[in-house]
């Protein structure tokens, strides 16, 4: 029941007490306001708690490290190279759309991180419907070898870490 009313009790006791000490002279009005957003606030807060979200397989994030260390600095040799204007033939930037089996909101967020982070790729948009992540990609020669990169060397591993 006080759980209920109070998820989080430090919460509504520091809101009040700082509506209080805010306001200055103290009156029934100020008290009554301070009271609303110390009850109101802590549901609110409520709703933005994350889910709890177990983690497993130690080896496969061990492997998703050195595969993200190795691609990120293979990316920023090849990003190099293209900008330098060393490679001679005609460069094709564009958007693909990769179909992911991943729905954890962790694992998304982690593939996000991976995608950008990785010189030449940009998360651009992710469908939640639909499971489709579009992509851009600085340097695009095959539509599908992006694909089974995202989902053999990425997707695959982070399935393996959430659950």
């Amino acid at each position: 029941m006080i759980r209920a009313l109070l998820p989080h009790p430090l919460l509504a006791l520091g809101l009040f007490a700082s509506w209080l000490v805010l306001s200055g002279p103290i009156s029934a009005g100020d008290v009554l306001v301070a009271l609303i957003a110390a009850l109101a606030i802590p549901q609110v807060m409520r709703r933005l708690e994350p889910d709890r979200s177990g983690v497993r397989s130690p080896g496969a994030i061990l492997r998703l490290a050195g595969y993200v260390a190795v691609d990120v600095v293979r990316s920023n040799y090849a990003v190099a190279i293209i900008i330098m204007g060393r490679r001679r033939r005609q460069r094709v930037s564009g958007f693909i759309h990769v179909p992911l089996d991943l729905r954890n909101r962790y694992g998304l967020a982690v593939l996000a991180i991976i995608v950008t982070s990785t010189p030449g790729t940009l998360w651009v948009q992710y469908d939640r419907p639909s499971g489709r992540l579009l992509l851009h990609v600085l340097d695009l020669v095959e539509e599908q070898d992006w694909i089974d990169l995202i989902k053999g060397r990425y997707e695959r591993l982070l399935l393996e870490i959430f659950p």
